[in-house]
């Protein structure tokens, strides 16, 4: 198979050993049929393919006297003809006998001329000099007494019977042919499905684990297994290429180094395969390139241990995020081709598509974290006597959901309705928030807005749909004593009603304008006497059991705070 980028020579083959099958088959056949042997002519060129070795020989050598006066160059020019006509014809006669020429298509659909002389009638001298056997001696090409003893042997054919027998082995031959030409286009259709099938359900079960969830290094790895399965290679890889520096990366999931990721033996060492692509001269808007040996061989590659090379870029239009490639072909003086470049192509895009798709929520997931992060800062602005009261909300909420059992896109979810549940507060009276003393009815009213306060705030942003019945309903109560709707029990989101513990023992724990925090004594008291009247019970005790990682958070001891307390990147 030929590369659809790179110069790649097929492999050369001796194909005499086929030819000479072929030849032979042929030879027996005509055997079969006529009861005798038969040279053998190319019906294009004339030139003499099989000799028969008896009695079949229409002609002699240049200087062999006697033998006869015909070559085998005169006969190859008027076999030529009778291809070309495609019937059966006597090309020369004397006296009985009969040179028959036999136009047919091989088992390979190689137009072949058979040749043999035959006896239309006994023979048994007198004379008659066209009677005499050794009248045939020239087009037998024998000397006269090969001749009349050849006749003596032969099965006297009626030129007319010989004629329709030869129609009738010509359309053998030709339907064979036909024959043979089908079963080889059924070979290679039924190959192209096979590759095809293959080829479509790898790419289909890529498309099935196509989710932002899974990391491109994870993805990669599930594509190179698969890859190896279908890909005559002794190695397949995936080299992913830095998104940031070291110095300049924003968050965890930015890679700031390369990954080599490869299944099968290591032809290339990962320093290695950055100087790989430089000599290939690839790019990010590269089709697969194919080097065989032509390329691998010649004395200026540098790369010993790699004999065969597919690569192409994992690219979302001009963003680069790595490499595919596939290194070694299983088979010694194997080539790798287009239907294999095809493949890896098809693949690569994909994993390119999806390493943008990641980036690009990465970056959208930065900046839906700044905006929050910019909006808790103006919630602390607004009422510095509760500054870091949401970051350590949040916190807390995540520590009592992953307590309850919450899968870890839930726990993100808390995380976020921790830090933005009091975004309401930003439309309540600076007056209000930072009284010293006890709120007026008027002025209790007032700030039991923010909770609809903060869900008109957020409400057109599509992206925070699920923290919204939070932001809304984190002051419910559990008996539907709450506001602002006066929901009850399981009324309440499970999340509205996480956030209001952990909202609550924060509060209580911290100094405000009119009073000290509690202790831990009383807001344990006040929690216990709270549960299934202010709070949900099971949270409560969800509570007294991670009582230890919650106090930690509240005094802010955020080196101490276990990893896994930490939520991860939001979805």
């Amino acid at each position: 198979m030929s590369s659809p980028t790179a110069t790649s020579l097929p492999v050369e083959t001796d194909p005499s050993a086929g030819v000479a099958s072929t030849i032979a088959e042929t030879v027996e056949q005509l055997r079969h049929w006529f009861g005798r042997e038969f040279s053998l002519l190319d019906g294009r060129s004339g030139d003499l393919l099989h000799c028969a070795v008896e009695g079949s020989v229409p002609g002699a050598v240049e200087g062999e006297g006697d033998r006869g006066e015909h070559d085998w160059g005169t006969r190859g020019e008027v076999c030529r003809e009778v291809s070309r006509r495609g019937r059966p014809e006597f090309i020369d006669e004397q006296g009985p006998f009969l040179l028959l020429a036999l136009p047919i298509e091989d088992s390979q659909g190689s137009p072949r001329v058979a040749l043999a002389p035959f006896l239309s009638r006994e023979v048994r001298g007198g004379t008659n000099a066209n009677e005499d056997p050794a009248c045939g001696a020239s087009l037998l090409g024998m000397m006269p007494a090969e001749a009349s003893r050849w006749a003596t042997e032969q099965t006297v054919w009626s030129p007319r019977t010989l004629m329709q027998m030869s129609e009738v082995v010509r359309a053998e031959f030709a339907s064979r042919a036909r024959i043979g030409k089908l079963q080889e286009e059924d070979e290679r259709i039924s190959d192209h499905l096979s590759t095809t099938y293959e080829e479509i359900s790898l790419l289909h079960r890529l498309a099935q684990n196509l989710k932002l969830s899974r990391s491109d290094e994870d993805l990669g790895r599930i594509a190179l297994e698969w890859l190896h399965e279908v890909i005559p290679a002794q190695s397949v890889a995936i080299q992913l290429v830095p998104l940031a520096d070291s110095d300049d990366a924003s968050g965890p999931g930015t890679r700031t180094a390369p990954v080599l990721l490869q299944h099968g033996p290591r032809p290339i060492e990962a320093s290695l395969f950055d100087p790989l692509i430089a000599h290939l001269g690839v790019g990010a808007s590269s089709r697969p390139l194919v080097a065989n040996h032509p390329i691998t061989g010649a004395e200026s590659w540098p790369f010993e241990t790699i004999g065969q090379l597919i690569v192409t870029p994992l690219a979302e239009g001009e963003n680069l995020f790595g490499w595919l490639a596939a290194l070694n072909h299983v088979d010694d003086g194997g080539e790798f081709g287009t239907v294999e470049a095809s493949l890896l192509g098809s693949v690569g895009a994909i994993l390119g598509i999806h390493s943008g798709n990641i980036e690009l929520y990465r970056q959208q997931s930065e900046l839906l974290a700044g905006v929050i992060g910019a909006l808790s800062s103006a919630i602390d602005a607004k009422d510095p006597y509760t500054c870091g009261h949401s970051d350590r909300v949040a916190r807390i909420a995540v520590r009592l959901a992953r307590e309850l059992g919450m899968d870890p896109k839930m726990l993100d979810t808390i995380h976020l309705c921790g830090m933005l549940h009091d975004i309401g507060k930003i439309g309540i009276s600076d007056n209000v928030l930072r009284k010293p003393g006890g709120l007026t009815e008027d002025e209790y009213k007032h700030i039991m807005t923010h909770p609809e306060l903060g869900h008109k705030i957020l409400v057109d942003l599509k992206k925070l749909d699920g923290i919204l019945p939070v932001v809304l309903h984190h002051h419910e109560a559990w008996d539907g004593s709450g506001y602002p709707s006066g929901l009850a029990g399981e009324e309440i989101p499970i999340a509205a009603r996480i956030v209001a513990v952990a909202d609550s023992f924060d509060a209580m724990g911290s100094d405000r304008p009119y009073r000290m925090c509690m202790p831990d004594e009383k807001i344990d008291a006040i929690f216990r006497s709270g549960a299934g009247s202010q709070w949900d019970p099971r949270v409560v005790d969800a509570f007294f059991r991670a009582g230890d990682d919650i106090r930690a958070i509240a005094a802010r001891e955020d080196e101490t705070v276990p990893q896994s307390m930490v939520p991860q990147q939001v979805e």
